[in-house]
C-alpha cells in the first residue's frame, strides 16, 4: 500500500482492514492522533483526508484514497498553525489527550468557515470530547485563531 501522509509518501504492508490510526501510529510513527474509544465517538484520533476531518480509529486504511494530514503536518516551515498558536495562547490543554483531535477539527472548521459563529463552532466541535472540560477555552482559542489567521500569523 501507499499513502501520502503530511506530504510524504509511505509504502507499507498492512491488512486493508487495519484502522488508519494504527497504520499512522505503528507503521509511520505519527503519534499525534490518539486512540480514545475505537468507535469514532470521541474525536481523539481525528486526522484530515483530503482536507476533511475523519476519525482514523474506524476508517480502514484500505479505504483511504486521498492525502492524509495529521497534527504533525499542519504547521508550515517550522511554524505553528494559527490554531496551534491560539491553543497555546489560550492555554487550552490540561491533560492534552484530546487536543490533537480538537485542533484538527478546528483547523477543518476554519478552512471551511472564515469567521464561524458559536453555532458553527458547536457543530464542528460537537463530536470531540474533553474529559477535562476545557470547552470554553477551546471556543476562545478558535476565536483567537480567526484573528491570527486573518493577520497571517
Amino acid at each position: 500500500m501507499r499513502l501520502t501522509v503530511d506530504g510524504q509518501a509511505f509504502d507499507f504492508d498492512a491488512d486493508p482492514e487495519m484502522p488508519l490510526l494504527w497504520a499512522l501510529r505503528d507503521l509511520m510513527g505519527k503519534t499525534g492522533p490518539k486512540f480514545g474509544c475505537g468507535i469514532a465517538a470521541c474525536g481523539a484520533c481525528t486526522v484530515h483526508v483530503d482536507g476533511q476531518p475523519v476519525r482514523s480509529c474506524s476508517l480502514p486504511v484500505g479505504e483511504v484514497t486521498g492525502a492524509v494530514t495529521t497534527i504533525e503536518g499542519i504547521g508550515t516551515e517550522g511554524r505553528l498553525h494559527p490554531v496551534q498558536q491560539a491553543w497555546l495562547e489560550e492555554q487550552v490543554a490540561q491533560c492534552g489527550y484530546c487536543q490533537a483531535g480538537q485542533i484538527m477539527s478546528a483547523v477543518a472548521l476554519l478552512d471551511e468557515v472564515a469567521e464561524p459563529t458559536d453555532a458553527d463552532i458547536d457543530d464542528a466541535m460537537g463530536g470531540n470530547l474533553c474529559r477535562c472540560g476545557t470547552y470554553p477555552k477551546i471556543r476562545a482559542a478558535i476565536r483567537r485563531a480567526v484573528v491570527l489567521k486573518t493577520a497571517g500569523i
